[in-house]
């Protein structure tokens, strides 16, 4: 037993998979040193009114950047041909373009409508929302071509940029008195500087690029990867829709103080989630794509990364649910006491999804995401009526507590779902295939 567990370890400390998560994570770990050794400081800055109106800009960027390369960009992983890979990139960015066109249109005929969503007034905001998506679509294409060409320490060192250059921004904008509107720009700004460094990854396959971005070959590749925009773009649509309603609801039944802290809460709670999720996603996304193309076992990769996700996340939701508010007030400020008290019960929520990464992942490799999009569908439903409900009959916490319950339900049923889909399409899981996966590179 000895040896085999000392080989594992070698064997774990040589894998080319292990390696590549930790240069993501490298990197991610340094931006999330960054963001959180600065939240003490932006949270001095600005009051929960103004997290309520950035959260309220954020909701609706957040729903038009979901679906702003239609999701091929998430295809571009898939084929074995690099020329085909390409052609769908060019695909991505013409549909981030198109989105960015209709995003502006919207902005000219009905900008009240819009500043009505986001619960702000003037033009800035309509203008803002247009960078925002542009940048977005052009962050989501440029970094699943660098996942594709495994230019892992590019994308690490992106993440240190976003980081470092976003909260640097809010806290001098913070200085200046600049409210809500310093959020916001600060996020924008630092996204698009990930963004340029994303871009060098891609300048030497330009001129391979251009000969892809035929009108004829991406209508083809177009058409042949179309589950991705009626499937995995709706899918994210309507979760960013449902991300985003609490916010918007919240605001609407409880008022700007509550959606802020709400917001605030939200975000200090996915600062620990990302330094893993956003490593583990790129390499598990290209790690899973090459078992496929190779033949290995996708199902004994889903058990191993979902049954570690849950092991290490039991610890710091024990915490948070003991002393979420004491430790919100002593490191925020007592203005945030609020928003400790609401991460009590969304910590529940979140360690379930922080474990259902796998599952939204492998649901797109094996393409079943007509059943993932009925899910979120009903997910979406379930979240809707839980707000409206307790906006309607309960306290913004009871609330607050019911919308997290309906979500890590829903979000458990999805990775048993998914589960059993990947283990259906190879047959059972056994002992000999789980231990294979958990000593090979």
């Amino acid at each position: 037993m000895r040896s085999y567990l000392k080989d594992l370890l070698s064997k774990t400390r040589a894998s080319v998979f292990f390696r590549n998560i930790l240069v993501v994570m490298a990197g991610t770990g340094i931006a999330q040193v960054i963001s959180i050794g600065l939240a003490p400081v932006i949270s001095r800055l600005f009051t929960p009114s103004d997290f309520g109106i950035a959260g309220s800009f954020e909701a609706i960027a957040g729903i038009i950047a979901a679906g702003v390369t239609l999701e091929y960009s998430q295809a571009i992983m898939l084929p074995k041909e690099r020329e085909k890979a390409l052609g769908l990139l060019a695909v991505s960015f013409f549909c981030v373009a198109c989105m960015s066109l209709l995003v502006l249109l919207c902005c000219i005929i009905a900008p009240s409508a819009l500043n009505g969503l986001m619960k702000i007034r003037g033009w800035w905001p309509l203008a803002l929302l247009i960078v925002a998506t542009l940048v977005s679509g052009l962050n989501y294409s440029c970094q699943a071509w660098a996942v594709r060409v495994k230019a892992f320490k590019q994308t690490s060192t992106s993440q240190v940029i976003r980081s470092l250059s976003g909260k640097g921004l809010s806290i001098g904008f913070g200085f200046l008195k600049l409210g809500a509107p310093g959020l916001i720009i600060s996020n924008i700004l630092g996204n698009a500087a990930a963004s340029l460094n994303l871009v060098r990854v891609l300048l030497p396959d330009l001129p391979a690029l251009r000969k892809q971005a035929r009108p004829d070959t991406m209508k083809k590749l177009a058409k042949e990867y179309r589950d991705f925009p009626m499937y995995s773009a709706s899918q994210n649509v309507i979760n960013a829709i449902s991300g985003g309603l609490p916010v918007l609801l919240l605001t609407r039944f409880f008022g700007l103080p509550i959606a802020g802290a709400y917001a605030f809460a939200m975000m200090v709670l996915t600062f620990p989630m990302g330094f893993i999720l956003s490593s583990l996603r790129q390499v598990l996304f290209q790690k899973a794509s090459e078992s496929q193309h190779e033949g290995r076992s996708l199902a004994a990769l889903y058990v191993k990364v979902t049954a570690t996700l849950f092991a290490m996340v039991l610890l710091p939701t024990a915490i948070m649910l003991i002393w979420g508010p004491q430790l919100f007030a002593w490191v925020f400020g007592s203005q945030w006491v609020v928003a400790g008290e609401l991460s009590r019960s969304l910590i529940v929520w979140m360690a379930v999804v922080f474990c259902n990464l796998p599952a939204v992942l492998f649901g797109r490799i094996i393409r079943i995401q007509r059943f993932v999009f009925l899910y979120d569908l009903g997910l979406l439903a379930a979240r809707t009526a839980a707000l409206v409900l307790g906006g309607l009959f309960l306290s913004a916490y009871q609330t607050v507590w019911l919308y997290a319950a309906v979500g890590a339900a829903m979000n458990g049923f999805l990775i048993f779902m998914v589960g059993r889909a990947v283990m259906r399409k190879e047959g059972p899981l056994n002992l000999d295939s789980l231990r294979g996966m958990l000593i090979e590179d």
